[in-house]
């Protein structure tokens, strides 16, 4: 298992679903279908890390649709929340 810094983001395109398209960070860059997968299975964990605060990335699954989506742990600090780290 392997962990990966986030540091940037693709946000939804035009399609329905409304979730982040890709996720990426230092040498490296994956579709939230392959990094829900990765979390899921426990191959590797994602975090981000902004003003030396880390949060683990974690799925979870939307009460209405059932489909699995990325958030952070909540700490009550927004800056390292996955829709606040610039686009990629």
């Amino acid at each position: 298992m392997a962990d990966y810094q986030v540091t940037c983001i693709v946000p939804d395109g035009a399609d329905a679903d409304r979730r982040i398209d890709r996720l990426g960070g230092p040498n490296w860059n994956d579709s939230i279908d392959n990094v829900i997968r990765f979390i899921k299975t426990g191959a590797h964990r994602f975090y981000t890390s902004v003003g030396g605060r880390s949060v683990w990335v974690v799925v979870r699954q939307h009460p209405t649709s059932g489909r699995d989506y990325l958030t952070t742990e909540g700490d009550g600090f927004p800056p390292n929340n996955l829709l606040s780290l610039p686009r990629c």
